[in-house]
C-alpha cells in the first residue's frame, strides 16, 4: 500500500500505523498537526494501512481519535476490506463493532465478503457472515462470493456459503455457474457439495453444460460424478457437440458411454 505524503507529518502517521508503534502515533495524532483521517494521493488512510498490517493497537487508537472508519479509498476498498483481504479476523470483529460496513464495494463491485472468499479466508467468511451481509452480492460482472471461492477449490468457504443460503446457481456475466467453473477445474469435492444443492445440469447460458466443462477439464473423476448424479451426455452444446467430442481421453469417453447405455437399456 502507498504511503505518499499530502500533509505535514501525514508520512510519519502512516510509517507508524504500518510499523504498528502505538505509541507514537498517539503522540502524533495528540499534537494537533495532523489528524487521524489524512490520506496519501490514492486516498489510502493510516486506518486502512494497520488494518491491512494487522495492528490492532493502532487501528484501536486510531479509532479513538475519530478515524472514519468506513472512508473508501480511490479504488473503492476500506479499513474492513484490507482487513478481509489479509485474513486479519480480530480486526475484521473490532471494525464491525465500530460499525464498518459489510455492502461498499471498490470500483469492480469487491467487497470484503467476496475478497476473503477470494484469499480463502474462512474465518474472516463467517464472521461476515454472522453480521447478515448481502451473501449473494455481485461483481461486476456478476459474479457472487460463491462463484469466485469455486474457482479458487476453497471447499470449506463454498460450504459456509451455501449453508448460510447462497444462491447455488447464479452464473457470471459470462453465462458460467459455480458448478460449470468447478466441474471445468476437476474440484470434485466442490463439484460434490454443489450438487446437494440441486444446481443445473442442462445447457447453460454460455451454450454449454457442466458435463462439457468437466470434459474438457480433463477429470475423470468429475466427469463419473456428475454422470452419476445425472448429467445427461446426450445434450449438445451450442456448436452441437456432445461431451465426448470434446476429448480423445479414453477414460472419460467409458464413463460418458457407460451412462449413455445405461440410460438406454
Amino acid at each position: 500500500m502507498s504511503s505518499k505524503r499530502e500533509m505535514p507529518l501525514a508520512n510519519a502517521v502512516f510509517w507508524t500505523a504500518r510499523k504498528g508503534n502505538a505509541t507514537l502515533l498517539r503522540l502524533l495524532l495528540n499534537s494537533g498537526r495532523t489528524d487521524a483521517d489524512c490520506r496519501d494521493s490514492l486516498g489510502t488512510t493510516a486506518l486502512m494501512v494497520a488494518s491491512y498490517c494487522n495492528h490492532m493497537d493502532c487501528v484501536r487508537e486510531l479509532i479513538l481519535q475519530g478515524a472514519g472508519i468506513n472512508i473508501q479509498r480511490e479504488s473503492g476498498s476500506t479499513a474492513l476490506y484490507f482487513a478481509a483481504q489479509q485474513g486479519n479476523n480480530a480486526i475484521v470483529k473490532f471494525l464491525l463493532e465500530y460499525g464498518a460496513s459489510t455492502e461498499l464495494s471498490t470500483k469492480d463491485g469487491a467487497t470484503p465478503l467476496s475478497i476473503a472468499s477470494q484469499y480463502g479466508h474462512n474465518t474472516v467468511v463467517e464472521t461476515l457472515l454472522n453480521r447478515r451481509c448481502n451473501i449473494n452480492i455481485r461483481l461486476q460482472d456478476l459474479t457472487t462470493p460463491l462463484w469466485i471461492a469455486t474457482q479458487m477449490g476453497h471447499i470449506d468457504i463454498v460450504k459456509l456459503l451455501l449453508q448460510h443460503g447462497a444462491s447455488s446457481d447464479s452464473p457470471r456475466q459470462d453465462g458460467s455457474t459455480p458448478l460449470f467453473k468447478a466441474a471445468y477445474k476437476g474440484f470434485t469435492e466442490v463439484v460434490q457439495e454443489l450438487l446437494t444443492f440441486s444446481p443445473s445440469l442442462g445447457v447453460l447460458k454460455n451454450g454449454m453444460t457442466a458435463l462439457h466443462a468437466a470434459v474438457l477439464g480433463g477429470s475423470a473423476r468429475t466427469v463419473t460424478l456428475l454422470v452419476e448424479s445425472g448429467a445427461d451426455p446426450s445434450l449438445r452444446n451450442t456448436e452441437k457437440e456432445l461431451p465426448a467430442d470434446l476429448t480423445r481421453d479414453n477414460r472419460l469417453i467409458r464413463c460418458l458411454q457407460s451412462r449413455q447405455q445405461s440410460g438406454e437399456s
